[in-house]
């Protein structure tokens, strides 16, 4: 609506401009400019006398004098004058409003240094060394190898001579019992069992029987993360006893430098949640 008002009005003004041009009139013509070297005739007022016979013979040479005036240039027609239009609150260069200031961009943040990803450590490696005839023996070997163990402790094996040894669930009360932990053996994805039928061990479950220690302590461990209560028996040899020094390496040694220091005979690898 303003806009349009503003062209209505300018309109209107520019109307009144072309009407006041063309009814103002022609400018008067501007007398032509005398003859130069011409005595012009020149009107004495009437109350003026006279001039006697001397005075006019003494003064021939004024009369004819040529008192023409210096021709006047013609009046330059003055330029139309288109009134000029002061701005107002509702013009457009009033109303024009500076354009917003453009926002600059944001500065990119910093790059933040990214600290280096750690490495994962080794995991531990752990040993057993022996074996030892006694107690006395194996503490010795223990000084002996130094800073290569540490958590080391000492573990007595009272049927080092066995020839075999069996890991067995104790008898149930019944043969269904048994029948029950079969089922949740075969459940935690157990194999290799067998319910005893007669003798003392009537109702009693086998879980293997092995040909060195090793091998039925790893069963061992197997059915107690599975929540098993196993027990190991062995069988054959004279019953001697012996010790062994179990440890974990510490780093960056190894078993072979470990056994060396301590002067055992062999090396065993050895499950770290025993040692613990």
């Amino acid at each position: 609506m303003l806009t349009r008002a503003l062209i209505v009005v300018l309109a209107i003004l520019n109307l009144g401009v072309a009407l006041w041009w063309m009814l103002r009139g022609e400018p008067a013509p501007a007398p032509p400019p005398p003859t130069t070297g011409v005595a012009q005739l020149q009107l004495l007022p009437a109350t003026a006398s006279a001039p006697t016979g001397a005075s006019i013979a003494s003064t021939p040479a004024a009369a004819l004098d040529d008192v023409t005036p210096a021709p006047v240039p013609p009046p330059a027609a003055a330029p139309a004058q288109v009134p000029t239009q002061t701005p107002t609150a509702e013009s457009p260069a009033a109303t024009a409003v500076a354009p917003a200031p453009v926002a600059a961009p944001p500065a990119p943040a910093p790059a933040v240094a990214q600290a280096p990803a750690p490495v994962p450590a080794a995991p531990a490696q752990c040993v057993s060394l022996g074996p030892f005839t006694d107690r006395a023996a194996a503490q010795a070997a223990q000084a002996k190898a130094g800073g290569t163990l540490r958590g080391a402790r000492l573990r007595e094996v009272a049927d080092a001579g066995a020839t075999r040894y069996r890991v067995v669930l104790p008898a149930a009360a019944s043969r269904e019992d048994a029948q029950a932990t079969v089922k949740r053996i075969v459940a935690a994805g157990l194999s290799d069992y067998y319910i005893i039928a007669n003798g003392e061990e009537t109702n009693a479950i086998a879980l293997g029987q092995y040909r060195n220690r090793e091998g039925a302590e790893r069963r061992m461990a197997a059915l107690s993360a599975a929540g098993f209560n196993a027990r190991l028996i062995a069988s054959g040899g004279d019953g001697s006893a012996q010790w062994w020094l179990d440890a974990t390496l510490a780093p960056p040694a190894d078993a072979s430098v470990a056994r060396q220091r301590s002067g055992a005979a062999q090396q065993r690898s050895l499950d770290c949640a025993r040692v613990r």
